[in-house]
């Protein structure tokens, strides 16, 4: 039996991450005066937060996955590459998935 779903899933699963594009450059953007974007262990809520991040800050993009309706990028800081996390894609500058 053949599954009729598969290349649907595959042609989606390419043009997310083609919108999102290859690793490359970006800063966090958004998170406001008096606040951080959390970098998480992993792409959702659920993750535990192990940095937060100011405005402005330079990071390298990995690639992006939608979670339960929301974009995540993995992404590494540029100053410091082994430091590595997921963020959401809304605050990252350009955004990854056409942005808020």
């Amino acid at each position: 039996m053949r599954k009729p779903f598969a290349p649907l899933f595959a042609l989606i699963t390419l043009v997310a991450l083609a919108s999102c594009g290859t690793a490359g450059m970006t800063t966090v953007q958004g998170a406001g005066p008096n606040d951080l974007l959390k970098l998480r262990a992993g792409p959702g809520l659920g993750y535990n937060i192990l940095l937060g991040l100011p405005d402005g800050t330079p990071l390298r993009r990995h690639g992006c996955v939608t979670e339960l309706g929301q974009s995540w990028c993995k992404v590494s800081l540029t100053t410091t590459p082994n430091v590595t996390g997921y963020v959401s894609a809304d605050y990252l500058s350009p955004p990854a998935f056409g942005g808020r």
